[in-house]
């Protein structure tokens, strides 16, 4: 037992590891080939580490690369999240925080396009997809993924407003350097950056479900045996068309798990009815996988 543990471990940190490699080469493909030649910020550190590469450029006599910027800049929030969230998870965010400094560096830039709308869309669209594929594997991208992680497990809350306060200081920024029609084109970015990056990591994306079943005992168990997650019951309630009993159940899920479901209503009872709708807010405990 203790041998198959250690190989499921081992194949989870090297399918890790593979996916910090390719978020690595999807972010310094976005900063070189799009970001870089339309003079469009990212969000966020990554973001933060241009706009320090902009200002050392113009102010110190050496010129803090981005890819350097990037780590510098991530240091002290990987102590934050070695003190407050664990070892495996930093060593895994410094990994996909190296890779991505040092493919930026390596990765040489073909050029394609200075058209800033065109750099803005396929820039944040290219980040968006690498960002989100490597939080669903369980890979950070440091930055503000930590800082949120920390507060979201001290305070429950989420860190949303700190998230569009820093993006517009970054926004702005980029009004001041280029002129304020880049400050448009970086929002557009910022946009289309989060927008594929939900599209991909749909962990974070929690759904309301309600089955009607007359087999409720069977459902209850399947579901609970695919995913981790409480059912309430409604006993006693009554089909309309026909007049027979059946009972309500009700859980939330998150995106992520929907094939989970749908198999275990498959196993179950596939005539069940089964509807899904988005829910906005969660108030109360709502299970979330340690990273």
């Amino acid at each position: 037992m203790d041998d198959v543990q250690k190989l499921l471990r081992r194949h989870q940190s090297i399918t890790k590891v593979s996916t910090a490699f390719i978020y690595a080469i999807l972010v310094s493909i976005a900063m070189n080939f799009f970001w870089t030649p339309g003079h469009i910020y990212s969000s966020g550190i990554t973001g933060l580490a241009q706009l320090l590469t902009t200002v050392s450029s113009h102010s110190f006599p050496f010129t803090i690369s981005t890819a350097l910027g990037l780590v510098l800049l991530n240091l002290p929030l990987f102590l934050l999240a070695w003190r407050s969230i664990g070892r495996n998870f930093t060593i895994f965010t410094i990994i996909s925080v190296v890779l991505a400094s040092l493919m930026m560096k390596w990765l040489n830039p073909i050029h394609l396009t200075s058209d800033p709308i065109i750099c803005a869309i396929f820039g944040g669209a290219v980040n968006g997809f690498g960002t989100g594929t490597a939080l669903k594997n369980g890979i950070s991208t440091g930055g503000l993924d930590i800082l949120g992680l920390v507060i979201r497990r001290k305070t429950g809350r989420s860190i949303g407003t700190i998230n569009i306060i820093f993006n517009s200081f970054i926004v702005v920024a980029a009004g001041f350097e280029y002129g304020w029609p880049y400050a448009f084109y970086s929002a557009l970015g910022l946009v289309v950056n989060a927008r594929i990056m939900d599209m991909v990591y749909t962990r974070q994306q929690r759904m309301q479900v309600m089955i009607i079943t007359d087999r409720p005992k069977t459902v209850i168990d399947s579901v609970q045996n695919h995913i981790r997650r409480g059912i309430t019951i409604v006993h006693d309630a009554e089909g309309a068309y026909h007049h027979d009993t059946k009972t309500i159940l009700f859980t939330v899920i998150s995106r992520y798990e929907m094939s989970e479901l749908e198999e275990a209503m498959e196993e179950s009872d596939p005539s069940a009815f089964v509807s899904i709708s988005d829910t906005v807010k969660i108030l109360g405990r709502f299970y979330e996988p340690k990273l």
